[in-house]
């Protein structure tokens, strides 16, 4: 990457990632695609001036360098939800470099992408859901791994919690007492922390896992630890859930988020208020929290097309 851009400019693209990353608490993935971006977009900048670009070239951009730059993307073949993406990730970037006085240039403000809908979530039913959690503990010969991997799957569809979330807990996040409506405090996107039920079922599959744990049981420890004593990767957890829906038979949008869809949707579907849904998701906005009505919709359809007689014609 060192030869894609001026020293200066490099320097200031580190210290963008890592204030979206502590400050805007960006996830690992959200950080690689807009890092990929900026150096796809400097990349073109190199081949397109003839030179490596610095801030000044920055601030000489018009819109004719714009343009050209979603040309070549298009002459691709990338999507629009890729450009949208990276458009972003530029626009993120230029305002961080005129937010600390170092270059200034409104040309991206007047590029305008088209938006792009986002996909429906892809919940499970609710007895792939319960399948799901009865069989990932057989995914592991390790008995522990396998409770590990119960208790996870369980939080995130009890809780409704990001992957994420759910492994940047540590032991001394648990409520400290019995009953039905303990509450967890939960940091997600943006910083914000909310407070969320862990029922009583959660609480039971953790203490189960945490009893046959060979690691440290402490307030500072992870929640959720991986083999070797370190916090679970999310990779793993990922690959545990592929195992699982391989031996349920389940479709490839089964994954660890879908559990978080799953949630929502079964929520929604047992007469849950939105709002009251969107604080649970952590949601900042209610419109994303509306896209589950969509969910559930089709879910409602999908039954009723399967089950009336009058329907099946």
């Amino acid at each position: 990457m060192t030869d894609i851009a001026e020293a200066t400019l490099l320097s200031a693209i580190n210290n963008w990632t890592e204030k979206l990353k502590v400050e805007k608490n960006f996830s690992e993935n959200t950080l690689e695609a807009y890092t990929s971006d900026l150096n796809g977009f400097l990349n073109f900048l190199k081949d397109h001036l003839g030179y490596p670009p610095g801030f000044t070239d920055f601030k000489n951009l018009t819109m004719v360098d714009i343009r050209a730059y979603l040309a070549e993307r298009s002459s691709k073949g990338l999507k629009r939800s890729s450009t949208a993406r990276s458009m972003s990730a530029l626009k993120n970037f230029f305002g961080y470099l005129d937010l600390h006085g170092l270059t200034r240039n409104s040309v991206l403000s007047a590029v305008k992408t088209p938006p792009i809908p986002k996909p429906l979530p892809r919940a499970l039913s609710i007895d792939d859901t319960i399948n799901t959690i009865n069989t990932i503990e057989s995914v592991s010969k390790i008995k522990w791994i396998g409770k590990r991997d119960k208790a996870l799957i369980t939080t995130l569809y009890g809780a409704g919690l990001r992957l994420g979330e759910a492994l940047a807990l540590n032991q001394g996040s648990l409520p400290t007492t019995k009953g039905s409506h303990n509450m967890v405090t939960v940091l997600g996107k943006g910083n914000r922390q909310r407070l969320i039920p862990f029922l009583p079922k959660i609480s039971e599959f953790i203490d189960n896992y945490l009893d046959d744990c060979p690691f440290p049981r402490r307030e500072n420890a992870p929640l959720f630890y991986g083999a070797r004593g370190k916090r679970l990767n999310p990779a793993v957890a990922q690959r545990q859930m592929r195992k699982a829906r391989m031996l349920l038979n389940l479709p490839e949008t089964s994954t660890p988020h879908a559990l978080r869809h799953s949630f929502a949707t079964h929520l929604l579907g047992a007469g849950g208020d939105l709002r009251t849904i969107q604080e649970l998701l952590g949601h900042a906005s209610l419109t994303t929290t509306q896209r589950y009505t969509d969910v559930d919709q089709t879910f409602l359809t999908n039954v009723y097309n399967a089950a009336h007689p009058r329907a099946r014609r």
